[in-house]
């Protein structure tokens, strides 16, 4: 193996695995040390630089940082990254001075959004301060998108929502509610210079089996029904629901009936449990509250009787895995025939463009789904661009957030005429974290609490009002605690080759045994030749310059690696240092001072 090179921005990125992990790479540790320090406010802001929505994403985000959390590699649970955003957000004080203001003029660019959800807010958020007159188009009469309609306000109070939106919108950002867009052609040709398609993915999946059409009074398109329900046309279903799908949708179906009179709610999956799209706390939180979850039932019709829905037949599934855990033979065991009184449909999104005609230049894939630019987020037409579920289907809001950035940069150049695939680099800025003797700027002590676990309303008073928030949030004692969980992995152990003596000592100290001098050799050998082989290949090897007293090299293995900074107190020449990594993501602003600085 060569050497590593650590000036590649990525490296250094890739060990902080949260935030490597997160589409909008949203800098984990530093915002839980601010926390860890009182500082809630400036934690707030450091979040709101790259999610935008610290208040809604503390709450609803899909966690993809929590899975990769180092911390996962010494006990069961990660930190709770997501509820410690929503901790900067509750307790932080007024920041509507600190957020981007509306700018003095603007630059004469007008930029049209379809759709106020979270893709086409984070791009208006980006532009604006910048001075592009940006109007967001939304067909409801609230902004919001998906995190109004189909987010129940016991997940998401709306107060939250529409503070966080309105930091937008008071940065000179003109909102159109209840007005659809009928006609991409016509708005394209109405003097704006670009128009950015946020508008979700908005067809919910049928179910075309029989007794469908004569029970349709009864059967409701899941992401249809949580809209009516949140926007107030809908407020009761019957006694008996069964909630067809296992995403997070199909959750806040069920979860949502409780409280509209449901007193039997089964959540109904075609295969077992492993194969659900629904997040694990997402499925806890439904059986919390008393829903049941059935694996093995495929649907197979409605049961009509006099005209009337009385229930549903499932096949009962039987499926052979194997040693990966994949399917590789299906079997029917038989039926059951399940009794309800209405049925919600969460099986799938789709998007749907009927206003967007197919002789203006925009490529449609065969599944429907504009053909868009994966780097610049632009489609076939030009200055036509689409991001969030638009763009590429059904994902969440921080994918959607993390569209908005990357096509606000696009749209910027654009504009500019400059080209949209030169965009800045990241980059990574290292600082020595060292204060004195064996001190750092930093807590590196070793805590082995576990998890806090989220306080909970009590459950007869959360069923009986759809809008009270079901989680109350962390008390004083478990944010102090919950902070130290974290492993600071973006302060870096830094080896610098020339001055190790080979003395063994931060091997010796090392108390995951993520270090080894080794002599060089291939990666599949080396990993096998180090203290503890390194197995998992999607965690990198550092690899130093060959030490010059014996010309071996050291190696740490980073899936092991715990940034401790015990190898660095106890080398005796300085040879590891702790060093805090400042990983640069540019946005639109960065790319405007760019050219200024030109």
């Amino acid at each position: 193996m060569k050497p590593t090179d650590t000036r590649d921005p990525d490296y250094f990125h890739k060990v902080v695995d949260c935030q490597w992990a997160c589409p909008a790479h949203t800098p984990v540790p530093e915002y839980i040390r601010l926390i860890a320090q009182g500082e809630f406010t400036e934690a707030y802001l450091v979040n709101r630089r790259s999610n935008v929505f610290p208040g809604i994403l503390g709450r609803v985000c899909d966690r993809p940082c929590e899975p990769a959390c180092r911390r996962g590699r010494v006990e069961v649970e990660p930190v709770a990254i997501c509820r410690l955003k929503r901790v900067a957000a509750d307790h932080r004080d007024e920041v509507k001075h600190l957020v981007p203001q509306k700018p003095a003029s603007t630059n004469g660019k007008k930029i049209a959004l379809i759709g106020a959800g979270p893709a086409s807010l984070t791009v208006a958020n980006d532009l604006a301060p910048l001075g592009y007159e940006c109007t967001i188009f939304e067909a409801h009469h609230r902004p919001g998108g998906l995190m109004i309609a189909n987010i129940p306000s016991f997940r998401l109070p709306e107060e939250v929502l529409d503070e966080e939106i309105g930091y937008i919108l008071d940065q000179g950002v003109e909102l159109k509610t209840g007005h659809r867009i009928e006609s991409l052609k016509a708005l394209s040709e109405s003097g704006y210079d670009a128009v950015f398609i946020g508008s979700g993915a908005p067809k919910g999946k049928d179910l075309k089996i029989e007794g469908r059409e004569e029970a349709d009074a009864n059967i409701h398109i899941g992401i249809d029904w949580l809209e009516s329900v949140a926007f107030e046309h809908v407020d009761k279903i019957g006694k008996q629901v069964l909630i067809i799908g296992v995403g997070n949708t199909a959750m806040d179906c069920c979860r949502t009936s409780l409280r509209l009179g449901a007193d039997d709610v089964k959540v109904m999956a075609r295969k077992p449990r492993q194969f659900f799209k629904a997040s694990p706390w997402e499925l806890e939180d439904a059986e919390d509250e008393n829903v049941d979850i059935l694996v093995n039932h495929s649907p197979k019709r409605f049961v009509v009787e006099n005209g009337k829905l009385t229930g549903m037949e499932f096949e009962l599934m039987e499926y052979q895995l194997d040693e990966d855990g994949n399917i590789t033979d299906t079997r029917i065991a038989g039926t059951k025939i399940i009794p309800c009184t209405d049925v919600i449909l969460a099986i799938g999104q789709e998007n749907a463009f009927p206003w967007i005609e197919r002789d203006i230049g925009i490529e449609f894939d065969k599944w429907g789904v504009p053909v868009v630019d994966e780097t610049t987020f632009e489609s076939t037409r030009k200055g036509v661009f689409f991001g969030g579920d638009s763009a590429f289907g059904p994902k969440n809001i921080i994918w959607a957030v993390e569209h908005g950035h990357q096509a606000a940069i696009s749209i910027h150049k654009h504009c500019e005429a400059t080209d949209m695939t030169a965009r800045l680099p990241r980059g990574v800025n290292l600082q020595s974290a060292k204060m004195g003797v064996n001190e750092w700027m930093y807590s590196n002590s070793y805590t082995g609490e576990h998890r806090r676990q989220m306080p909970l309303a009590e459950l007869k008073a959360r069923l009986s009002n759809r809008k009270m928030e079901v989680e109350t949030g962390y008390t004083a004692e478990q944010i102090a605690t919950e902070v130290q969980r974290c492993l600071n992995c973006d302060v870096q152990t830094v080896f610098e080759a020339p001055l190790c003596k080979e003395c063994d000592a931060c091997m010796d100290i090392c108390p995951v045994d993520c270090l080894s001098i080794v002599p060089l050799a291939e990666e599949a050998e080396l990993r096998q030749s180090l203290r503890v082989p390194a197995n998992n290949k999607d965690q990198a090897l550092f690899v130093s310059e060959p030490l010059k007293d014996t010309g071996r090299v050291m190696i740490k293995d980073e899936n092991l690696c715990l940034h401790c900074g015990l190898c660095a107190e106890r080398c005796p020449t300085a040879a590891w240092d702790m060093q805090d990594a400042d990983i640069f993501i540019p946005h639109v602003d960065d790319e405007t001072k760019k050219v200024a600085a030109e």
